[in-house]
């Protein structure tokens, strides 16, 4: 069971379209398990045309501080200490938001009152599943707004998908952007990370994040560079980054309109405009993925990263803006 992970750093650089290119393409080939693992915005499903959910379970991690209006002497301790702005005073009521309250505690300790606060459980978000019409199935989340434990409920899925999962199953994971919670659970476990940049300095920014992440979890790494001639004159920072880090350029995508069509219509770019230039260079990628997940062993001899990077972020220095 080999586990490959689309991320990318920066948002709107093309990393679901890859993804999905990637699980159809992978799906003809061997058994296959799809998981959208931006819990916070997950966008997968829209791509792939799923439009009914076969499962869907409340997922409860969230604990909401609430006042007893009863109990209540109306010191005022609560919204004075509560760290994270939760609780407001309201018509002479102390009120939680049960959005910004992260049941902490902090509220019950101070509360000179006993049993004036109490807590309870919320539903964070639901864990769906669906089957495609692709042949594969999708593990999917979907987070209730303001709620944490996003990393969780990924960790969540993927352990769902490995016990689905049998011999020769490869799972994909499309991860969210940046490098935070979510993309630390979706990197770790992982086999192989596809990284997606556009030839933008955000974008390379970002990249050269996530790639310190996967070198942090030993994890070789692949690069697909999208819309890659919208900026040819910084491209080849990006290619040289490549070199320099080992890490193999697999496909270049070139910037097309039948993308935003396709997503506009539901489905997946290489099957609504299948001559497409972007179709195209798609496949051709993910033909290149295919042939390192058959000669998986013999690959990654090659290309396993032989140390951990440190992180190391970029210190600015308030003078750098100045004048």
């Amino acid at each position: 069971m080999l586990e490959i992970v689309v991320a990318s750093g920066k948002g709107g650089v093309g990393k679901s379209t890859v993804a999905a290119t990637l699980a159809i393409h992978l799906s003809r080939r061997r058994r296959l398990i799809a998981v959208d693992a931006d819990a916070d915005a997950p966008n997968l499903h829209l791509v792939l045309g799923v439009t009914d959910w076969s499962r869907e379970e409340a997922f409860g991690e969230a604990m909401v501080a609430e006042i007893l209006e009863e109990k209540c002497t109306r010191c005022g301790r609560c919204m004075e200490e509560c760290p994270y702005g939760a609780i407001d005073l309201v018509d002479g009521k102390y009120v939680v938001s049960s959005v910004l309250c992260e049941g902490c505690l902090t509220c019950t300790l101070v509360c000179p009152v006993k049993g004036a606060i109490r807590r309870y459980g919320r539903v964070a978000g639901y864990i769906r599943e669906a089957s495609t019409r692709y042949g594969f199935p999708l593990i999917s989340a979907r987070m209730e707004p303001g709620r944490p434990n996003t990393g969780k409920i990924v960790s969540e899925e993927k352990e769902r998908a490995r016990r689905a999962a049998e011999e020769n199953t490869l799972i994909l994971v499309d991860s969210a952007a940046g490098i935070g919670c979510q993309v630390v659970s979706s990197l770790a476990g992982s086999h192989l990370a596809v990284l997606v940049a556009e030839p933008t300095p955000a974008s390379f920014s970002d990249l050269k994040r996530v790639y310190t992440l996967t070198r942090h979890f030993m994890q070789p790494a692949v690069l697909v560079i999208n819309k890659y001639d919208i900026n040819e004159d910084f491209l080849p920072v990006i290619e040289d980054f490549a070199k320099e880090n080992g890490v193999e350029i697999v496909g270049k995508i070139p910037y097309d309109d039948a993308v935003p069509l396709s997503i506009a219509s539901m489905k997946p770019v290489i099957e609504a405009y299948p001559d497409s230039p972007a179709s195209k260079a798609l496949l051709a990628a993910a033909a290149r993925v295919e042939s390192i997940v058959s000669d998986w062993r013999a690959w990654f001899m090659k290309h396993r990263p032989r140390e951990p990077r440190p992180y190391k972020p970029e210190i600015i220095r308030p003078e750098k803006f100045r004048g």
